[in-house]
């Protein structure tokens, strides 16, 4: 248990499900079941639910690996709204919004390896949803399409584990990055001179770990009190 949780403890087990609207559904069966293999494992019908302007929907669900799943909903008689040209099916945004705005908001979910990365890849390029982009990261490689929808889909793997050393400095950067955003104007250089200022300050309670990663590479851990 580490600082930034407050004693709290951890009990969550995972993603139940993320939904989503859709205005194809018989697309977006063919690319989660036909094209990626997803198997449906749970729908729910149901009419003259909710409000009285709710319309009736079918909620149907994909099996994305370990008890997590997709869902969809498609409500019978709605229509697409418009509202621009780019983004998904439900979140439309102007022309003038950037692109790396609009791909910010994506799902990505993970296999174990590289073959089954190039597997998916392959189930992808054959279809009518082929890879877009496909890239490196510090410690994943993904593969990127937009599915039926319109939502972007990323499929990734790790290429190393993530250390302890990296859990340490992403909670150092998230605390820099609050502390700033309480102060007026904040700026990437003012979070890493506040990251820098807690370093300084926490530095005191950390003590060598148990190398980690690559071989013979020594780090650092936090002293819990």
């Amino acid at each position: 248990m580490t600082e930034s949780t407050g004693g709290l403890e951890h009990r969550v087990r995972g993603v139940d499900h993320v939904a989503f609207p859709t205005f194809d559904p018989a697309a977006t069966v063919r690319f989660y079941r036909d094209v990626l293999g997803f198997p449906v494992v749970h729908s729910i019908c149901a009419a003259g639910w909710g409000p009285e302007n709710h319309p009736d929907f079918i909620h149907f669900f994909f099996d994305i690996g370990n008890d997590d799943r997709i869902a969809f909903f498609y409500y019978f008689g709605t229509e697409n709204p418009t509202r621009g040209d780019k983004g998904d099916a439900y979140a439309k945004f102007a022309a003038d919004v950037p692109e790396y705005f609009v791909r910010s908001r994506h799902l990505a979910i993970h296999v174990e390896n590289e073959e089954d990365l190039l597997e998916y890849r392959r189930r992808l390029d054959a279809s009518d949803w082929p890879v877009e982009m496909q890239i490196q990261h510090e410690t994943i490689e993904s593969i990127y399409t937009h599915d039926p929808n319109g939502y972007f889909f990323e499929i990734t793997r790790a290429m190393r584990p993530v250390t302890p050393q990296e859990d340490l400095d992403a909670n150092l950067t998230i605390d820099a990055l609050l502390d700033v955003l309480d102060r007026p104007e904040p700026t990437f250089g003012k979070l890493l001179a506040r990251k820098a200022e807690l370093i300084v300050d926490r530095a005191g309670g950390w003590q060598p770990a148990e190398p980690a990663g690559r071989a013979g590479t020594a780090g650092w851990e936090t002293v819990v009190r």
